[in-house]
């Protein structure tokens, strides 16, 4: 059930025709309150979708009472036009719902540069509204995927009566950039939009930042979370920014699981550095070298290709004095050979590697995933 968990939630997904291949396309979450906090995140590329563009300005007074997302195309780089079809979807969903066009995110996922029909959309629109229902959930999260192969989900509930659902859609372009794939978050606790915001931010920070499968940024990045205070419980700030982190993790754990065409999970774990930045800037370097990704799917525990990007980075290290594990031999003491590699066992899918810098006490883990044949074959072929 996931966003419908919470009580408050409706939601509902369906095949309106955005596909060819006859899939769901079309999702909508509804918040029926008695509040409606929102705090969103969105990528940071400069380049961005009409959707970030018109909900950018939606969240900016905290309140957000629905989301309603597209599969099928990301209404990109589609000029004027493109942003209206965007406007005229809120709009079509502020008709229906009853509220404001300025309180309804619009998410859209799929090809750059593919125009959607906006008749299918705002037809698609009503279909969609009739169908809401609390047990939608599970509806709206196979609605919203692309290249996924499954739908991602979660709920976390709490002993005071309170909890989270959320759902996220992902498999390629998980770059960090706040958020790195479509995902709505909703809770029943009482939470003010200047707490969510606080929250949010702490969680993905942790989380989805961490995630980087394939070092490529989307245009449309955008990751919502609402609440509808219909439990009546307000957690502490602490509490709820631990449940959320949780809930973030998950899904991030979830869409890294299901990265286009990945053979192994990779956590790469940085050590003793001099800060936490430090330790965050050599994870990302090793996760975005193609030839580390490269030998992971080949099951060769190159320890060498580790060292080159971390030597790219700004950290603070002694290059003649690094350790470096992989799952858990120490195959690179004080930047000399130590243990054998070949006992490194990469057969199984998740790999996880730690480096030492020796310059602290901080430490960072960034997710990442092999490179593999059907990766390249998958994005090759994907337009078509």
């Amino acid at each position: 059930m996931s966003v419908t968990h919470p009580a408050g939630f409706v939601a509902a997904g369906a095949a309106i025709g955005l596909k060819s291949t006859g899939k769901p396309d079309l999702a909508l979450v509804l918040n029926q309150g008695p509040t409606f906090d929102s705090a969103s995140v969105f990528t940071s590329n400069r380049c961005k979708a009409n959707p970030v563009l018109w909900s950018e300005q939606v969240v900016k007074d905290g309140v957000v009472r629905a989301v309603v997302l597209n599969s099928g195309g990301a209404n990109c780089y589609t000029g004027p036009e493109g942003f209206q079809t965007t406007h005229q979807v809120a709009e079509r969903v502020g008709e229906l719902a009853g509220i404001a066009p300025g309180d309804v995110v619009v998410c859209s996922t799929g090809l750059i540069g593919l125009v959607n029909d906006r008749q299918t959309l705002l037809d698609g629109v009503a279909a969609v509204h009739a169908r809401l229902s609390p047990d939608g959930g599970d509806a709206a999260a196979e609605a919203i995927m692309t290249t996924d192969t499954v739908s991602k989900q979660v709920v976390v509930t709490d002993d005071a009566g309170w909890s989270i659902g959320g759902m996220a859609k992902g498999a390629g372009m998980l770059a960090p950039a706040l958020a790195t794939m479509l995902v709505v978050i909703t809770t029943d606790a009482v939470v003010p939009a200047g707490d969510l915001d606080a929250a949010l931010r702490a969680a993905t920070r942790v989380t989805f930042d961490r995630l980087d499968s394939d070092g490529c940024q989307s245009t449309n990045d955008t990751v919502t979370v609402m609440a509808s205070g219909a439990s009546g419980v307000t957690p502490t700030r602490a509490d709820f920014t631990a449940a959320l982190t949780e809930v973030c993790r998950s899904l991030a754990v979830q869409l890294l699981a299901d990265a286009e065409g990945a053979d192994h999970e990779i956590a790469i774990t940085t050590v003793n550095a001099a800060s936490e930045d430090d330790a965050v800037e050599v994870g990302r370097s090793v996760a975005r070298s193609n030839l580390f990704k490269a030998a992971v799917f080949g099951k060769d525990p190159n320890w060498g290709r580790v060292l080159a990007s971390v030597g790219t980075t700004s950290a603070a290290f002694d290059p003649a004095d690094l350790d470096v594990a992989m799952n858990g031999v120490w195959v690179c003491r004080n930047s000399t050979p130590a243990e054998d590699p070949a006992l490194v066992d990469l057969s199984e899918r998740k790999v996880s590697v730690t480096i030492d810098l020796k310059s602290g006490d901080a430490e960072a883990t960034v997710w990442t995933n092999d490179l593999t044949h059907a990766y390249v074959h998958e994005n090759s072929a994907y337009s078509s």
